[in-house]
C-alpha cells in the first residue's frame, strides 16, 4: 500500500491555498458562463407583410435552428476550454502553494535545526533569527529569552550543586579525621573528641535541614493562610533576644499590621534568616538592627536594616546566592550555613514578593522584603500575641542590649 504524506505545516497550508483558488475559481468560472450564455442568444426575425410566405418562414426557422445550435457549441467548447485551463491553472495554484509555504516556513526551519542542536552543554546557543518584525521574529525571541533563562537557572543549579557538595563534605571529611585520631590514640580522653563530634554533626544537621527548607520553598508546596508581618517580626526578634544581647547588639520593632497571605512557618523562616543575619553581620559591639513593618500601595513591606562594616553594591548583590558570606565580621558561634538569604529569597519568590538588598551609606546592609497585601478578615479572632503587642507604642518596642 501507498503511504500517504505527512500532514505537516506545509502540506496543510498547501492545501488550503490550493482548496481557496478552486472554490473562487469555480464561482468564478460559473458566473461567467451564466453571464455569457444570458448576452449571446440568438434573436428570430420573421419577415411581415405579403412576403411573409410559408417558405420563407421555413427558411427563417432552420436559419435560427443553425444558429441556436452554433451558439450552443461554441458555448459548450468554450466551457471545455475554460476547464482545462481551470485544471492547468489547478495544478499550478498546488505547485506555487508548496513553493510559498515552503518559502514561509523556512525560518521556522531554521529555528528547529538550531534548537535541536541546543543541549545543556551549549545553553549559550541562540536563534538570532533575523528578518522583519513579525510573528516568527517574536517567537524566536521568545524563544532566546527562555533559553537565557533556563540557561541561567541550570548554571545556578550546577552552582548551587557544586557548592552544597564541598560544604556537606568538610563536616564529614573532619568526623572522619577525628574518628582516625580517636583509633589511633586509644589512650586519650574522649571527651574532647566527643564534644567536637557533636558539634561537627550538629553543623552538618543544620545545613541538611536549610537545604530541605530551600527546596520546600521553591516547590511551593504550602497552603495559604492569614499572616500578619509584624507579629513575624515580634517572634523572630523575642526569640533572638538572647543572641542579641550575648554580643551586644540592639535590636529595634516598630511599623503597623502588615497583613498578607502566604504560609505562616516560611514566612516565620524568612523573618528569623533576616533578624540572625543583621545580628550575626554586625559591629563586634553596640551594633544595631532595625526591624519595620508597614502598609503600602503596591503591597506590605518587611525591612531589615543592620549596622556594621562598609559593603559595596557588586558584593551585595552576590549574597543571596548560596554559601555566600558578605563580611569577615562574623560571630564563630552562630556563622550559620550560608544559606540564610537564599533561604529568605526563595520563600519571598514563592509568596509572588519582591526582595531587594542595599548598602547602607553608614556601613551595614538594608534588606527590603515586598509582599501582595491581604486585608484581615473582620471576623478572625485574634491572638494573645496580637492583644499584647497592641497597646505598646512602635517607638517603645526596642530589644536588645539595655
Amino acid at each position: 500500500m501507498p503511504r500517504l504524506p505527512s500532514r505537516t505545516v506545509r502540506l496543510r497550508l498547501t492545501l488550503l491555498y490550493s482548496g481557496l483558488f478552486l472554490v473562487s475559481g469555480s464561482v468564478l468560472l460559473v458566473a461567467t458562463y451564466l453571464i455569457f450564455r444570458a448576452n449571446s442568444g440568438v434573436d428570430l426575425i420573421v419577415p411581415n407583410g405579403s412576403h411573409a410566405t410559408p417558405e420563407a418562414l421555413r427558411q427563417v426557422e432552420e436559419m435560427y435552428a443553425r444558429s441556436v445550435a452554433r451558439n450552443s457549441h461554441r458555448l459548450h467548447e468554450d466551457l471545455i476550454q475554460s476547464g482545462i485551463a481551470f485544471g492547468v491553472m489547478a495544478v499550478v495554484s498546488v505547485v506555487l502553494g508548496w513553493l510559498v509555504a515552503g518559502r514561509v516556513l523556512r525560518p521556522l526551519r531554521a529555528m528547529t535545526a538550531t534548537t535541536r542542536q541546543i543541549s545543556e552543554r551549549n545553553l549559550d546557543e541562540r536563534l538570532a533569527l533575523s528578518g522583519p518584525s513579525d510573528e516568527l521574529k517574536d517567537l524566536a525571541d521568545t524563544i532566546d529569552g527562555l533559553l537565557a533563562r533556563l540557561q541561567k537557572h541550570v548554571a545556578e543549579q550546577q552552582r548551587f550543586a557544586a557548592n552544597a557538595s564541598h560544604e556537606l563534605r568538610t563536616p564529614l571529611s573532619l568526623t572522619q579525621a577525628l574518628l582516625d585520631v580517636a583509633r589511633k590514640d586509644r589512650n586519650r580522653d574522649n571527651g574532647e573528641l566527643v564534644d567536637r563530634l557533636h558539634e561537627v554533626n550538629t553543623r552538618a544537621i543544620d545545613l541538611t535541614e536549610a537545604l530541605l527548607l530551600l527546596s520546600r520553598a521553591g516547590q511551593r508546596s504550602f497552603a495559604l493562610e492569614q499572616v500578619d508581618l509584624s507579629l513575624m517580626a515580634e517572634e523572630a526578634t523575642e526569640t533572638l533576644l538572647p543572641l542579641a544581647e550575648k554580643h551586644r547588639v540592639t535590636i529595634e520593632t516598630s511599623g503597623d499590621a502588615a497583613p498578607t497571605l502566604g504560609s505562616e512557618a516560611l514566612l516565620l523562616q524568612l523573618t528569623t534568616n533576616l533578624v540572625n543575619n543583621a545580628i550575626v553581620h554586625n559591629l563586634p559591639e553596640d551594633g544595631s538592627v532595625w526591624v519595620t513593618t508597614k502598609v503600602q500601595p503596591h503591597g506590605v513591606v518587611l525591612s531589615v536594616e543592620n549596622s556594621g562594616d562598609e559593603l559595596t553594591p557588586q558584593l551585595v548583590s552576590t549574597l543571596v546566592e548560596p554559601f555566600q558570606r558578605g563580611t569577615q565580621r562574623i560571630h564563630t558561634d552562630h556563622a550559620g550555613v550560608g544559606l540564610g538569604l537564599a533561604i529568605v529569597r526563595s520563600i519571598t519568590q514563592a509568596h509572588d514578593g519582591t526582595l531587594i538588598l542595599t548598602p547602607r551609606p553608614a556601613g551595614g546592609l538594608s534588606v527590603t522584603v515586598q509582599l501582595p497585601y491581604a486585608p484581615m478578615h473582620t471576623g478572625t479572632p485574634r491572638s494573645d500575641k496580637t492583644a499584647r503587642t497592641d497597646g505598646v507604642p512602635a517607638s517603645d518596642r526596642q530589644r536588645g542590649r539595655p
